[in-house]
């Protein structure tokens, strides 16, 4: 008996904050098959690269069955290049020394695994419909009220005050 076949799903991300870091949002389209489904979600006080990857994982996350054909859209330098320029591959090799937002690739990296992933970079801000409505959909929700902490990112600036002082 044959495997089920799936159409491939379309991953639009997008990530914001406000004075970097400052109150940050994430914004997601998953396209799949006709079907349309939109997320987003916010933090008090968190960075853009943290929220271009919560992007990623969180459209990952969705992903209802295992080895799904994935094509991740992002405006992110920092998220495209981390996986097409091998960035990634070497941060695992050295044991994630002094890696930034530790946390999420550690949670990004068996989602990743899961499925056959290509990764593709867009121009933000340049018409794209989805990466506009990504956009949209991350600074809605960093302007939202009574945000919750990102609390790793928060854990992790506590112990740097700390170190300093």
């Amino acid at each position: 008996m044959a495997a089920e076949q799936h159409p491939t799903i379309y991953l639009f991300t997008d990530g914001a904050a406000a004075g970097n870091p400052g109150p940050g949002g994430y914004g997601v389209v998953l396209m799949c098959g006709g079907l349309r489904k939109e997320m987003s979600g916010g933090f008090r006080l968190t960075t853009n690269n943290r929220m271009e990857l919560l992007a990623v994982i969180k459209g990952l996350e969705a992903i209802k069955w295992r080895g799904a054909d994935v094509q991740v859209w992002s405006d992110s330098s920092y998220v495209v290049k981390a996986i097409t320029e091998g960035w990634l591959q070497k941060w695992e090799a050295k044991g994630f020394a002094k890696v930034k937002n530790l946390d999420l690739w550690l949670r990004f990296i068996p989602l990743y695994k899961a499925h056959h992933v290509t990764f593709n970079w867009l121009k933000g801000h340049d018409g794209n419909p989805q990466n506009e409505r990504c956009d949209a959909l991350a600074v809605e929700a960093r302007m939202a009220a009574n945000l919750p902490a990102d609390t790793e990112y928060e854990a992790q600036q506590q112990t740097v005050f700390n170190q300093e002082n």
